[in-house]
């Protein structure tokens, strides 16, 4: 091995081993997979921008700075985050009556920006557009542990989303006028 050479110990011992679990099994997942966090909902706040870790962060210290006053009256409500292909699910239950049994879905071609708080991994959030109009919303959640699972669960969903999309809206075949 030493050598460099091949032969009949050498190649059984020394070979190219595929990388991940992903090599082995394909780089995609199937389309109806679905990640779920148990993760508590702070609010939703609209925001001038659809991306930007400046923005983000802005409104998470808006957020967190409305709740620090209400808090005691209205605790954060429980929130059952779904990522998926489609999109992210919030079932809410809990923190008030306007909270119980409610539930959004936001579509993945409307959500635009999201991640954690750099210097604290328990705020996540993420920027939405409204499917109509030209206005943008930030929601933000907390956590006991890092949300960063959380950020890299909608990073690969809306990776996966657009390269799949991406071939219906902008084609790679050559188109000929004659």
């Amino acid at each position: 091995m030493r050598t460099g050479e091949r032969g009949v110990f050498p190649a059984f011992y020394a070979h190219a081993v595929p990388g991940p679990a992903k090599d082995l099994l394909g780089s995609k997942r199937s389309p109806c997979w679905v990640e779920r966090f148990d993760v508590q909902f702070l609010g939703s706040v609209e925001v001038p921008c659809h991306q930007g870790n400046g923005i983000l962060c802005a409104a998470m210290q808006k957020i967190a700075t409305a709740r620090k006053l209400t808090v005691h009256l209205r605790p954060p409500a429980s929130c059952d985050l779904e990522i998926s292909l489609r999109g992210v699910k919030l079932s809410l239950s809990g923190g008030g009556p306007e909270f119980q049994r409610c539930s959004h879905f936001f579509q993945m071609k409307n959500i635009s920006f999201c991640g954690c708080h750099p210097r604290n991994s328990c705020y996540f959030g993420f920027i939405t557009k409204h499917p109509l109009l030209s206005r943008f919303a930030c929601h933000v959640f907390v956590s006991q542990e890092s949300m960063r699972p959380v950020a890299q669960s909608v990073g690969r969903a809306f990776l996966e989303y657009y390269q799949e999309h991406l071939a219906y809206a902008c084609p790679t075949e050559d188109i000929y006028l004659e």
